[in-house]
């Protein structure tokens, strides 16, 4: 995990929806890619909060054919509510993604 930025406090809602995007995106990564390196990244930048979660890739796991696929539109709701966004997908080289952009204006 790496942390860039200037840190600085943050209203519960934003901190309770960025730390649930990394649950999430750590959740699907032990399903869908059990045996690979994640790697997660939070980045403070002026007028935004960026929460990436990437992995290199690995074997499905028992667990993958039990998800309901909910798990990532719930993020989305749940971001839009803060005004962020969140896009994911396979990375060109394998693996996979989740980013997170979360507007910070006024915090």
């Amino acid at each position: 995990m790496s942390v860039s930025g200037t840190v600085r406090p943050l209203p519960g809602g934003v901190e309770l929806t960025a730390y649930r995007v990394v649950q999430e995106a750590r959740t699907n990564t032990l399903k869908h890619a059990a045996g690979s390196r994640a790697v997660v990244r939070v980045h403070y930048g002026e007028d935004e909060l960026r929460v990436e979660v990437t992995d290199s890739g690995g074997t499905p796991g028992p667990a993958a054919a039990t998800g309901n696929g909910r798990g990532l539109l719930g993020l989305r709701e749940r971001l839009a509510v803060h005004g962020g966004t969140l896009s994911n997908g396979p990375r060109p080289l394998g693996g996979y993604r989740v980013r997170a952009l979360i507007p910070l204006e006024g915090t």
